[in-house]
């Protein structure tokens, strides 16, 4: 145990984070937001279910501190694990009573999901164990899957408050599976990422707890992105995509555009930057349509590396199904690469059609083909959209000023959180 472990802040308020994965490459906005808020004053402790996406020897070095200080829950070997909760038991009877009670407590859909939320005990009870070692008064998780179902067990035990930062859309699939409700109503305050996301959490929860559901925008950093290079333009126009290859990113459908632009003599080349399941069934297509001249697929890559890419870009597409707001896609229009994108969840509030980009139905590969080839035609219009989208980026997402907003609301909320409990 470190001194950071045994010691609380002067104001007696340490806040723990709860994340799925920390770090992980398709998550650096947790490491920003984490050391960012560090910078404006912040005690942060860190804890995470799993392990990093990536070897040590492949994560950053910022990436790597964090890792070095953070509290992982299931690479602890089963044996010291089930041997760690044995004395957790002993010494706590009382904590492991509150999780078991606040896990049969949640109304799942299902006896299997009921099972789960036990399931979940285990990690929780661990979780509430390092609550109280590192001295933590706050629980602060983003996501409201499976993580917060362990963030809301381990609150509950630990008699601590906690709060969600809330995503989309993967959180509305299944609302009664993941006890979304409940963890929307017990929380102190939520945090939205979107105006579209705070309508949703508002749909689901009861009018009672509007109050306490806040929006603050993610951001990024221009000063650290870099410029974007001039490209050749007798070249193929050059497309990337950054993003998981699951099927709500829509990869195959802009495949399905780059096949339709090829055959009425477009001449384009396609990189797909990012792994996951779906990446068999496109290497299936690439082949099927003898594409594999003009498509690349990079695989996961590391920030660093993706910002290379996305800096020698002629155009950014992002034919998704469902999003919260892709920092990807603010990345790309802070670099100045003119972007395409779908008319869903919080896409609208970052790109405005027709001004700062492209908006075409999802779904629809007709709709996607004719808008590349729109700009693909006009190279003035794609530096227009350019210079809109940069300029709205900077002025709405500029992670900085937001960093100082949801410290204010961070400030602000949990001390109305810490009054109520004092007062009752």
């Amino acid at each position: 145990m470190n001194a950071r472990e045994r010691e609380p802040t002067e104001s007696g308020r340490r806040l723990g984070y709860l994340l799925s994965r920390y770090p992980a490459v398709s998550h650096t906005f947790f490491l920003q937001e984490i050391r960012g808020l560090r910078e404006l004053g912040f005690d942060i402790a860190t804890a995470s279910v799993n392990a990093p996406d990536r070897a040590h020897h492949q994560l950053t070095a910022a990436e790597a501190e964090e890792a070095a200080t953070t509290f992982y829950l299931k690479p602890m070997p089963r044996a010291h694990a089930m041997l760690h909760l044995l004395r957790i038991v002993c010494a706590s009877p009382a904590s492991v009573f509150r999780a078991l009670r606040a896990a049969l407590q949640l109304q799942p859909s299902s006896f299997r999901q009921r099972l789960f939320s036990l399931f979940y005990v285990a990690e929780a009870i661990l979780l509430c164990d390092w609550i109280r070692r590192r001295c933590i008064t706050h629980l602060h998780v983003h996501f409201g899957g499976a993580v917060a179902t362990v963030g809301l067990i381990a609150a509950a035990a630990a008699r601590i408050p906690y709060s969600l930062t809330i995503h989309g859309p993967d959180e509305f699939f299944d609302e009664l599976g993941t006890h979304l409700r409940q963890k929307l109503e017990n929380a102190a305050f939520v945090i939205a990422i979107s105006h579209y996301c705070r309508s949703q959490i508002m749909r689901i929860a009861s009018p009672s707890s509007w109050d306490r559901f806040e929006t603050v925008r993610l951001g990024i950093r221009p000063e650290l992105l870099p410029k974007r290079v001039a490209g050749n333009a007798a070249a193929p126009l050059q497309l990337v995509m950054v993003g998981r290859l699951v099927p709500t990113k829509g990869p195959l459908l802009l495949l399905q555009a780059v096949e339709q632009l090829r055959s009425q003599g477009v001449s384009v080349a396609l990189t797909l930057i990012g792994d996951g399941p779906e990446r068999g069934d496109l290497e299936d297509f690439i082949r099927q349509y003898a594409l594999t001249d003009i498509v690349t697929l990079t695989g996961a890559l590391n920030h660093d590396e993706t910002l290379q890419h996305l800096a020698a870009a002629d155009l950014f597409v992002l034919a998704s199904f469902a999003e919260g707001i892709p920092v990807a896609l603010m990345e790309a229009m802070a670099v100045g690469v003119p972007c395409i994108s779908t008319y869903i969840a919080g896409i609208p509030e970052l790109i405005d059609h027709d001004r700062d980009g492209i908006l075409v139905p999802a779904g629809s590969v007709e709709d996607l083909t004719r808008a590349i080839l729109r700009l693909a035609r006009d190279p003035a219009l794609r530096q227009r959209f350019a210079e809109a989208a940069r300029a709205h980026v900077l002025r709405e997402y500029h992670l900085p000023e937001n960093l100082k907003l949801l410290a204010a609301t961070l400030n602000r909320r949990i001390s109305q959180s810490k009054s109520r409990t004092e007062g009752s």
